[in-house]
This record gives C-alpha cells, sequence and structure tokens, in this order.
C-alpha cells in the first residue's frame, strides 16, 4: 500500500483519488479550504465535478498540507494550469525529498513557454517532476470503466515505480522516459480539439473531421519535436489516443468549446460560461507563442489563436486552411 497525496478537487485530482483508493492505497485528496474538505467528507462525493460517484471508504479529504502530504511516497498534481505553480510552492515545503512528484495536468505556460511539470519543478525546487496523460476521461473512469494512461519520468526506475503504485485492473499504466513528449501531447492536442469541435457543430461531416485530426497530429508532432520531443511519443496514448479520445468525446471541454464557437458565441463568453477550464484556450496561444520563437510552422493552431482572440470567424478559418497551396502529404512542414 502506498500513500499518496493528491492536490486538487478537481474531476481529475477526484478520480484519481477515488482511483487510487479502489486499488487499495491509501489516497488523501487536499482542498484549499477548510470548508472545502468538511463539505466532501460529510458528502463523500464530489457532487460538484462527479455527481453519483461515493468515495471509496480509504480516500481521506483533508485542508492540512501535512496530512495530505507529510508523509506521502507520492503526491500527484491535478489542477488547472494556471494555478499548479501556485498550488506546488504551497506544498513544496512538506513533501519528502523521496516521494515521487506527478504533474497530471495538461498545458504550456503562455508566460514562459515552460511545461506543467517545469513549473512545478520551479515552484517545489526540484528537476524530478514526473507527467501522467493519456486518453484520460474523469467521469468514464470514476465509473470504473477501462482506461489506460502513460507515465513518463526521465528516471525510467521512478517511471516504474509510479506505474506500480498507479496501475490497477481497470486503469493499465505504460511507461516512457520522454517527459517532453508525453506532457506536450496531452496539452496539444487541446488545441485540434476545439477545431474538431467546431467541425462537429458546424456540420462539416466526418472526411473533413478525419483530415483535420491526421493533419492536427501532423502539426503537433511537429512542434514537439522542435521542442525536444521524440516524434514517436506522438503516436501512441498519450499523443493519437488522447487527442482521438477528445475529438470525438461529448465529454471534452476544449471539444464543448468548438463546438459553441459554430453556434456564434465569443470564446470568452464560452468559457465564462463554463464551470471547469478549457485547457485548449490557454494552450493555443502558448503553442503559437512557441512555435514562432522556434520557427515552426502551424497553420491549425494560427488560425484557431485568431478564432479564440476574436480576430477572425471560423468560417474564414476553414477557408484559409482549404486555400493553402497544395504540398506532398508526407515531410510537408505544413
Amino acid at each position: 500500500m502506498a500513500r499518496v497525496g493528491i492536490v486538487g478537487t478537481t474531476s481529475w485530482g477526484t478520480t484519481l483519488a477515488i482511483l487510487l483508493a479502489r486499488a487499495g492505497h491509501q489516497a488523501t485528496l487536499w482542498a484549499r479550504t477548510e470548508e472545502d474538505a468538511n463539505r466532501l467528507q460529510a458528502s463523500r462525493r464530489n457532487d460538484r465535478f462527479l455527481p453519483g460517484v461515493d468515495f471509496p471508504a480509504a480516500m481521506a479529504v483533508t485542508a492540512s498540507v501535512d496530512e495530505a502530504f507529510g508523509h506521502a511516497d507520492m503526491v500527484l498534481l491535478a489542477v488547472p494550469s494556471a494555478t499548479i505553480a501556485r498550488n506546488a510552492g504551497l506544498i513544496a515545503g512538506t513533501v519528502p525529498r523521496q516521494a515521487i512528484v506527478i504533474s497530471a495536468t495538461k498545458g504550456i505556460d503562455e508566460a514562459t513557454g515552460m511545461r506543467m511539470s517545469e513549473l512545478a519543478g520551479n515552484a517545489m525546487g526540484r528537476d524530478d517532476i514526473g507527467a501522467l496523460s493519456g486518453p484520460n476521461l474523469a467521469p468514464e473512469i470514476a465509473e470504473g470503466k477501462p482506461a489506460t494512461t502513460t507515465v513518463a519520468h526521465v528516471d525510467e526506475a521512478v517511471a516504474a515505480t509510479a506505474q506500480e503504485i498507479l496501475n490497477s485492473r481497470v486503469f493499465r499504466v505504460y511507461t516512457s522516459s520522454d517527459l517532453v513528449g508525453v506532457e506536450l501531447g496531452g496539452a496539444l492536442k487541446n488545441v485540434i480539439t476545439i477545431g474538431a469541435g467546431f467541425i462537429d457543430g458546424h456540420g462539416l461531416g466526418n472526411n473533413t473531421k478525419s483530415a483535420f485530426v491526421t493533419r492536427g497530429l501532423a502539426e503537433i508532432t511537429r512542434l514537439g519535436v522542435a521542442m525536444g520531443a521524440r516524434a514517436e511519443t506522438f503516436s501512441g496514448l498519450s499523443g493519437m489516443g488522447d487527442l482521438v479520445t477528445s475529438c470525438y468525446s461529448g465529454l471534452s471541454r476544449n471539444r464543448f468549446v468548438g463546438q459553441e464557437l459554430a453556434k456564434g458565441r465569443s470564446a470568452a463568453e464560452i468559457v465564462a460560461g463554463m464551470d471547469q477550464v478549457a485547457e485548449g484556450v490557454r494552450t493555443t496561444y502558448a503553442a503559437v507563442k512557441v512555435a514562432d520563437s522556434l520557427g515552426v510552422d502551424m497553420p491549425i493552431a494560427r488560425v484557431t489563436r485568431d478564432v479564440l482572440a476574436g480576430e477572425m470567424d471560423p468560417q474564414t478559418a476553414v477557408e484559409k486552411l482549404m486555400s493553402r497551396a497544395p504540398v506532398p502529404e508526407m515531410g510537408s512542414p505544413d
């Protein structure tokens, strides 16, 4: 049995705590306030994000940093990208140095271009933070449906230990030493998912969507390689697997953003009305900024950024992508 502290009463953070407790581990979910902790402990559910899913007996909720992380074997960070550095800083002085720390947050920081493990690492004074990423829709996993994921760490032995803790009969965990690729696959796929949602919302058909998703994978792979990832990682669970799930699932928040854009709503209006974070909005801006700095052509990300910023309407974005000069499929920069 491992002692695991989870940062984030989000749908994903709560799901990870439930999953670990069901597997026999001592899982402690850290809430930011006593009020939140008391409410979750009293109801034994997170009805805001996972209605109808009961907490296992082995799962605890606390607002105490010491209780959650003071003796942890592993710590999981499952908070929005905008708050991961702040949350990591709050627990930094309590987490044992030997504890494995894994980021389960998907995103890229627009200001710095850093991945989430880098942001958290800076806040905690550590350079050994791993990542968890894959086709992982929290509600399905919380319901006990089978799923797979990838845990990545530069130290393969650490990845294997994390795998042993996280793996269960309904959650099959693979390992990877390509930390950069696993993180970027999970983050960048959200950019493509927004466009896929627009295609669905506008009724453009399966041919359009299949082409878009395929070319989108080529585009995010191109940026990933430029940022130090291995190309083959984007063909795996944290790349193509996560991309397909997000682009086709009705549970995807980023797909929802695209669908709502197709109705003529602004990105600001859509985001303001959401109870959970669609990471693809922030990541789109960050991806274009990083791509520009590296000289990587990302036409899909660029028009998506323009649409989100209100500088281009979605229909014009589609027309712009379709009117670009024909090129060979393989080896093409666009």
